[in-house]
């Protein structure tokens, strides 16, 4: 079955699973083994729907390897949710071995890509088109600043992706002028790791060489051979336009280009590759292309003076790559040599949890080091509440390597005790100075578990921060999700439920046999929460916290409307298509036309206009139309974001915001917390203060 069909159907049934996974809570402590085979379902059916989500971005390409993509800068977010799956498995099925993708100046689609591409068993090369500021990137007043030079830049290690997001960061952060912007300075600092490229016309080769500088684009070939050596290629591209307009302004500058660069390629002892501008998956997808342009710029279809490509930019076969450049069959050769440098990687980390500060008193890591030995800690952790056995031998020692090994374990310890003391205080003040056996018993069994899943220092942090909101006057809410299951989150004032009157379930909340990081939602009032976002940035470091992105796509009504307008189909008209769409929640034009056959019509109108405007709106329905920031996640990470994560500026706030949506920050380690800022808890606020 099709990955992407069996995703939606296991989405259908995702509330089956659900309902499984709390039957086998209601059994976890009694069936483990059972409790194990029931989640399975749930994993996979989550796993599938979760690859086949995010954002967009775009590929690279080759003959048995892959070649390079570029995307245009205003549009490298108008991307159907899908295309990189669907480009991925068209490069399987034509026996592509790798891809790279190279999005301009971003690195938002870059884990969506890597995901898909190792599934699909397709190395996945990753990269971006950078534009490289032709002075520097803090220079931002004349025309000339406004943009950059093209230049493609690839992760051949772990050491290159980790340059790779240093780079993209810098050029939104510090470089940002109508582009994200990097310089030769940075590139200098940030260069291990890379393979670079000469990128497209605008690319500072083809530029000069078009200026008629032949010496200078020599010389500029030359920097960057001296730079990494022969980790440096030249490129070459033909996209034989059919309009006369579009081929002089972009062919025949090719032409003349490539002329250029295979004599300097030879001169200079500089390799060659083909490569092909990639901004639509299909041929036929030309005319939706130039209708996004249009979207983009806010021109009409019709305006000669508008954006055009030359329609020769869609995702092209290893045969139509071959038959393009069979007079120069070693640029297509070439390409083979980058995906042979290119090394195996993982994006993917055990979480990287922040370091909570630990009092003196309680002890420092030194000292455990000194009182523990590794047997003990090898008994503690796994073994269960009793120090009872209950796994193999082999089967512990791999828990103790994927906690990060003994040094990791010591300061797990550390903090496991200090939230054991903090719960034990907590619970008199709940319970009473004698607390009951079955709560105590409840609280031996939660503490255990949350220490031998490494997650104490979580759950340090998180009461920590409503503790200093608590005490800043902010109100908090009394829990919400399946925290509220968890007796030490209530020792500790997390929630304000007692899971033991109210029958919660605990294994509902964290379950060993579900190894995913807890996920404690807390609301604040609307206007404390910003107070409580400073405090924790200012405990923790502005580098290390940030917002998270979100991408907003194009629905179907939305589509209708843009197309209508771009195509100048009469408004009456397009508000009448647009009227036919059922209001269903997340509705899709597919959908709307089984449940309303008028609709569908339509597509066979006599008004030519209003058949293409549904046409073109299939194609681009889905398609990123914005980036936005995540209404209630912040990461709080153990080291500086930008060892892990590109990140960008917020806009209007200092914060940060990754470049990675929320499906995909936590699978590389990045601890993710939910802020909810609730009006609701503003009100009450006001109200008390008015008492």
């Amino acid at each position: 079955m099709d990955d992407r069909i069996r995703a939606a159907f296991d989405a259908i049934h995702a509330e089956e699973a659900l309902k499984e996974h709390t039957k086998a809570a209601l059994a976890a402590r009694q069936r483990p083994a059972v409790r194990r085979r029931r989640l399975a379902p749930l994993l996979a059916c989550l796993a599938l729907v979760v690859a086949l989500l995010g954002g967009g971005g775009w590929l690279w390409f080759t003959p048995t390897a892959s070649v390079s993509v570029d995307i245009n800068p205003s549009l490298e977010l108008r991307l159907n949710r899908f295309s990189r799956v669907v480009a991925v498995e068209g490069a399987k099925a034509d026996g592509q071995a790798a891809l790279a993708l190279t999005d301009h100046g971003n690195m938002f689609g870059i884990k969506l890509f890597y995901d898909t591409c190792r599934k699909k068993g397709i190395k996945p090369i990753l990269g971006v088109e950078a534009y490289v500021a032709r002075v520097s990137l803090y220079d931002k007043e004349k025309p000339v600043d406004r943009s950059g030079e093209h230049l493609i830049i690839l992760a051949k290690n772990l050491k290159g992706y980790l340059n790779l997001i240093k780079l993209c960061s810098a050029a939104f952060v510090d470089g940002y002028y109508y582009r994200p912007r990097i310089d030769k300075a940075l590139l200098e600092k940030h260069h291990e790791g890379l393979i670079i490229s000469s990128a497209c016309l605008g690319g500072e080769i083809c530029q000069k060489i078009m200026a008629g500088d032949i010496e200078g684009a020599e010389a500029a070939a030359l920097w960057y051979k001296n730079l990494v050596g022969e980790d440096y290629y030249l490129e070459v591209m033909r996209h034989p336009a059919e309009s006369a307009k579009e081929r002089a302004e972009v062919y025949d500058n090719q032409v003349r280009c490539n002329a250029e660069i295979l004599r300097m390629g030879e001169k200079l002892g500089i390799k060659v590759i083909a490569t092909n501008d990639v901004h639509f998956l299909n041929a036929e997808d030309a005319e939706a292309h130039d209708l996004l342009i249009c979207l983009n710029t806010r021109k009409d279809l019709d305006d000669p003076n508008r954006m055009r490509y030359t329609r020769q930019e869609w995702f092209k076969t290893t045969a139509e790559m071959e038959e393009l450049f069979k007079d120069i069959p070693q640029v297509i050769e070439n390409t083979q040599e980058i995906v042979d440098k290119v090394e195996d990687y993982k994006l993917d980390s055990d979480p990287l949890m922040p370091v909570f500060p630990i009092p003196p008193e309680i002890g420092t890591e030194e000292e455990y080091r000194k009182k523990y030995t590794e047997e003990d800690l090898f008994n503690e952790f796994t073994r269960n509440e009793k120090g009872e056995v209950v796994m193999s031998e082999e089967d512990a020692q791999k828990k103790v390597k994927k906690l990060g090994g003994y040094d990791r374990l010591y300061r797990i310890k550390l903090e496991a005790d200090y939230l054991k003391e903090l719960a034990m205080k907590g619970a008199v003040r709940r319970y009473g100075e004698n607390i009951p056996p079955d709560i105590m018993e409840r609280l031996i069994f939660e503490l255990h578990i949350m220490k031998t899943m490494g997650f104490p220092g979580y759950f340090l942090i998180v009461q920590d921060f409503i503790q200093a909101a608590r005490d800043m006057g902010v109100i908090v809410g009394p829990g919400r999700g399946s925290a509220a299951g968890s007796a030490v989150a209530y020792s500790l004032g997390i929630t304000n439920i007692d899971p033991v009157k109210y029958d919660l379930l605990f294994e509902r909340f964290l379950n060993p046999d579900r190894i995913s990081l807890p996920d404690i939602d807390v609301d604040f009032d609307d206007d404390g929460r910003q107070r409580v976002l400073e405090w924790v940035t200012q405990k923790y470091g502005a580098d290390k916290v940030s917002h998270i992105v979100t991408f907003g796509s194009m629905a179907a009504k939305m589509a209708i409307k843009d197309v209508a307008r771009v195509l100048k189909l009469d408004l009456s008209e397009a508000n009448r298509l647009a009227k036919m769409v059922p209001e269903t929640p997340k509705i899709t034009l597919k959908k709307a036309y089984k449940e309303n056959p008028d609709l569908e019509k339509e597509r066979e109108s006599s008004n030519p206009l209003v058949a293409k405007t549904l046409h073109l709106a299939e194609i681009l329905e889905g398609s990123v139309r914005q980036t936005g920031v995540h209404a209630c996640g912040i990461l709080i990470s153990r080291d500086p974001l930008t060892e892990h994560i590109p990140i960008m500026p917020t806009e209007g706030e200092s914060l940060m915001t990754t470049q990675y949506d929320g499906h995909f920050v936590e699978p590389i380690g990045l601890i993710k917390m939910d802020f909810l800022g609730l009006r609701t808890l503003s009100i009450i606020k006001t109200c008390l203060d008015n008492i």
